[in-house]
């Protein structure tokens, strides 16, 4: 793809940062259930309408200039954006679980809690870039790699199947102790500064430390997600809009979500599923190519059984 339409995607996806924090939540207040649910459904049909414009990028040749990846048909790179923002769409839903929790323990008040979403997504952005181009030029050099994503993606989704009870609090995390060692910082919220001078010095606040953590667990979800999209494709364009579009509704889908977090106690399974899946199917490569529709349709389908298992075989604490 040419660095013009590179540079345009990137313009675009910094204006609607910018309306988003700057125009429509430049204030700090609670973000109500059914702005959140427009936003969503904003963010989601956006992202739909984008798989327009790639069809239309891949229908002409004069921005299609690969290098080293062969020259995918319209339909097919079509197909392989919806497959890859669902993938990352399905996969981030489990981010949504560790937010709630984050902001549970560090005691976020809601009306901080968008701000501080919007920081933590805009440097999720920046690590998917950097881990999205390293990645596609690591496996274009190094073809084993996707046996080794495959396998990493096996043992993942047992992983979670085993712990899937365990709740993980930031104390437990490594590299959260020792940045907190080393900082100053203070439990007050200051009117929604990440940063406050006493005395001459400078002091964190809990909302800088709970991005701290939002960022850690977005890098440890972006280790699954990322090498699970290359089993679908190795179009770095493809890849990087399919994820960055998926990111983007992130925040807003959590203010839906996460009231209800608790209903959809079965979704968990099908995420933990996909991943299992996607790893067989990286792993299977040489011997059977899955066609990516087929793989579209079975990861919609897990989906579409946790969300309707959770609705209709509730906790007995919701029978209640």
């Amino acid at each position: 793809m040419s660095i013009t339409i590179w540079l345009l995607f990137l313009v675009l996806i910094t204006a609607l940062l910018a309306l988003d924090l700057g125009v429509f939540h430049k204030k700090d207040e609670v973000l109500k259930y059914s702005s959140a649910m427009l936003w969503s459904i904003f963010w989601i049909v956006l992202s739909l309408l984008f798989g327009l414009v790639v069809y239309f990028l891949y229908d002409h040749p004069e921005f299609n200039s690969h290098s080293n990846i062969h020259s995918l048909s319209p339909a097919t790179a079509l197909i392989q954006y919806y497959t890859g923002y669902i993938i990352e769409k399905s996969l981030s839903l489990d981010n949504i679980f560790v937010i709630v929790l984050i902001f549970q323990y560090f005691k976020i008040p809601d009306k901080y809690q968008h701000k501080v979403l919007f920081w933590g997504i805009l440097g999720a952005i920046l690590l998917r870039g950097v881990m999205i181009i390293f990645g596609v030029a690591l496996i274009q050099e190094f073809a084993w790699l996707l046996y080794v994503f495959g396998v990493f993606l096996i043992y993942t989704s047992i992983k979670m199947y085993l712990e899937r009870d365990k709740v993980s609090t930031p104390q437990n995390n490594f590299i959260y102790k020792k940045i907190v060692s080393k900082i100053r910082y203070v439990d007050t919220y200051e009117h929604g500064h990440f940063f406050i001078f006493k005395d001459g010095l400078r002091y964190a606040t809990p909302l800088f430390l709970a991005l701290i953590v939002i960022e850690l667990s977005d890098v440890v979800f972006a280790v699954d997600s990322i090498p699970a999209i290359f089993s679908v494709t190795l179009d770095p364009f493809i890849i990087f809009t399919s994820n960055i579009f998926a990111i983007l509704g992130l925040r807003s889908l959590y203010f839906v979500l996460a009231a209800l977090i608790n209903k959809f106690r079965y979704l968990k399974y099908s995420l933990i599923f996909i991943l299992f899946y996607i790893g067989i199917k990286m792993v299977v490569v040489d011997l059977y190519h899955i066609p990516t529709v087929l793989s579209l349709t079975i990861i919609l389908t897990a989906l579409t059984l946790g969300i309707v298992l959770s609705l209709y075989n509730k906790s007995p604490e919701e029978s209640v």
